[in-house]
């Protein structure tokens, strides 16, 4: 079972839009679907991602709903993108920007969902927020 199916993608739209939007060619959902979650990988990636979305081979082993709403409308307005002008473009080009921003969030540590983190790697230094944390020496200055 894959994060997003074509399936899924009936309750924010319906499924004649859909299909009028694609021409009933599955390829461009599964296209749009497959951006969709790319783009939230870039977001999320001190989250398992394999347990969150998946693989080819692998089914994800976690679900949220919350999460999944948010694939549901980033993959909504990459098909929206390709329809004609009778559809609302401002509902979804919100319900987009408002899934970036929260997943901008969560990237700069700023909300804590309930999301499995991706497993520690002793070798590499993390902070409390599970970023990579990096230091320097102060900067010299030489005077003669």
């Amino acid at each position: 079972m894959a994060f997003l199916t074509k399936t899924d993608l009936t309750p924010p739209m319906y499924q004649e839009v859909i299909d009028e939007i694609t021409r009933t060619d599955d390829t461009i959902v599964n296209k749009a679907i497959a951006s969709a979650v790319g783009e939230m990988k870039g977001y999320l990636n001190r989250y398992n991602l394999l347990a969150i979305f998946g693989s080819s081979t692998i089914n994800p082993t976690f679900t949220d709903e919350y999460l999944s709403t948010l694939g549901k409308d980033i993959a909504c307005w990459q098909l929206i993108k390709l329809s004609n002008p009778n559809i609302n473009l401002e509902l979804f080009r919100t319900a987009y920007e408002d899934a970036i921003k929260y997943l901008v969030r969560v990237m700069k540590g700023e909300t804590d969902p309930p999301w499995p983190l991706r497993l520690d790697d002793p070798t590499t230094p993390l902070d409390e927020s599970g970023n990579i944390y990096a230091s320097y020496n102060a900067k010299r200055t030489n005077h003669y």
